[in-house]
């Protein structure tokens, strides 16, 4: 028999290939749908936005991040926290004009939303477009009218348009129904120095001693002062009788501002009536607005009794919510050793950033403090301790009052100890 009598049949042959293109192009299609698929392609929105904060605040790569949002939106397009977060990966990337397209189109959508609003504010407030921020706090606040973070903004865009009586009013009135919140507190303390165009102030002191001197202290003080663009400028006159003797003093003070995050404290004067006062003081501080409601302070005070005294300070200062709390230290190298004095205060606020019960304690003697100043007069530093309170408070905005008592133990003499009592009262009226 040939051997092409065994060969397979046309017909048969074809329906074997057939069959076995099926079983190579079926084990394919198994192979890829059985692949296993990468964790990317995989990711859920909320899984993405998750990467995508990761990135942005842990790495700062703000185009992988960006390129996550948008991997999220593809997926689901309403979602608004993330078209928000999107909106500010682009600021932060320096593409101002496509952050405010996708954070208006996110407010659109839904103008209630608080932190659309706030997207908008801060931009537009980082743009200098102080307006246009003012705008953006105040329609969100009408949706979200309790809203701290969005009253914060609305003060500072109107601070930052000058309008610091506006803006100050409403702070102070904000934390009449939020008075925990310390950073309405240190922009109402920020703001307090440049509210009021005038103001006119006067004190009086009255101090009493157990054994050092017979007769007691008097002080009365008149001051005036004068808000314009460049700060708070101040002059006045104190009168005194101590030691047996009448004096006068006069002064001239300014706390000029240097920036958003710096102002000075600039203090002259002088006296013809030794020992009462003295002959000459000056003074000078840098203060820093710092974040989180912090502010520092340092420099310098000079005083001449006869002969040069320079004392050096510095102070911190916080507020946490209903409180306010600082520290200072006042430091004068001598000829023998160098001597320091230390202050405590703190506040508790009861309503607006002028209504406050105060306790304070310190050692040693402040230059500051007019009353006791003099008593650096001496070679011979006298040690000091003393604790007072006080209370003050505020009508109508215009019209502050306040009461103090501080009670002191101490030498007045080297190691002679006696007791001394100050009380003290003050008026002020702004207009």
């Amino acid at each position: 028999m040939s051997v092409s009598s065994y060969s397979i049949p046309v017909s048969a042959e074809s329906d074997i290939m057939s069959k076995a293109l099926r079983f190579v192009f079926l084990s394919f299609a198994l192979f890829f749908i059985l692949l296993p698929k990468s964790p990317a392609q995989s990711l859920s929105p909320d899984k993405y936005f998750e990467q995508a904060r990761k990135v942005a605040f842990e790495q700062k790569d703000y185009p992988a991040a960006i390129h996550l949002c948008r991997q999220a939106l593809k997926q689901s397009p309403e979602y608004i926290d993330i078209s928000i977060f999107l909106g500010r990966l682009y600021y932060w990337n320096k593409q101002t004009d496509s952050s405010l397209v996708v954070l208006k189109a996110a407010l659109q959508k839904k103008p209630e939303y608080e932190d659309a609003t706030l997207a908008l504010a801060d931009v537009s407030f980082f743009e200098k477009n102080y307006s246009q921020a003012l705008a953006y706090s105040s329609q969100g606040l009408k949706y979200n009218s309790k809203s701290n973070e969005l009253s914060v903004r609305k003060v500072r865009s109107l601070a930052a348009l000058s309008r610091s009586k506006e803006a100050y009013v409403l702070a102070d009135s904000l934390l009449q129904v939020n008075s925990g919140s310390d950073q309405l507190r240190s922009l109402v303390g920020q703001l307090r120095e440049f509210s009021f165009v005038n103001k006119l102030g006067m004190s009086y002191d009255y101090t009493y001693f157990d054994r050092q001197f017979s007769s007691p202290w008097h002080l009365a003080t008149l001051d005036y002062s004068r808000q314009t663009k460049h700060g708070t400028f101040t002059g006045r006159v104190s009168y005194s009788q101590r030691y047996g003797n009448n004096g006068v003093q006069v002064e001239a003070e300014a706390y000029p501002r240097i920036s958003k995050t710096f102002y000075a404290y600039v203090n002259v004067g002088g006296s013809p009536d030794l020992p009462v006062f003295p002959k000459s003081r000056a003074g000078f501080s840098l203060y820093a607005n710092l974040p989180k409601a912090w502010e520092a302070e340092g420099g310098i005070r000079y005083l001449n009794f006869g002969s040069s005294t320079f004392i050096y300070t510095a102070s911190i200062g916080k507020y946490l919510h209903n409180l306010w709390f600082n520290a200072r230290t006042y430091v004068s190298p001598g000829s023998n050793a160098i001597t320091q004095s230390y202050s405590f205060t703190t506040r508790y606020y009861l309503k607006g950033a002028e209504d406050y019960i105060s306790i304070s304690l310190g050692r040693g003697v402040s230059p500051d403090d007019r009353m006791q100043a003099n008593r650096l007069n001496s070679s011979y530093r006298l040690e000091t301790y003393r604790m007072g309170a006080g209370y003050r408070y505020a009508w109508n905005q215009r019209h502050i009052f306040s009461l103090a008592a501080t009670y002191e133990k101490g030498e007045y003499m080297p190691e002679t100890k006696g007791s001394q009592w100050n009380g003290s009262v003050g008026y002020q009226l702004r207009f």
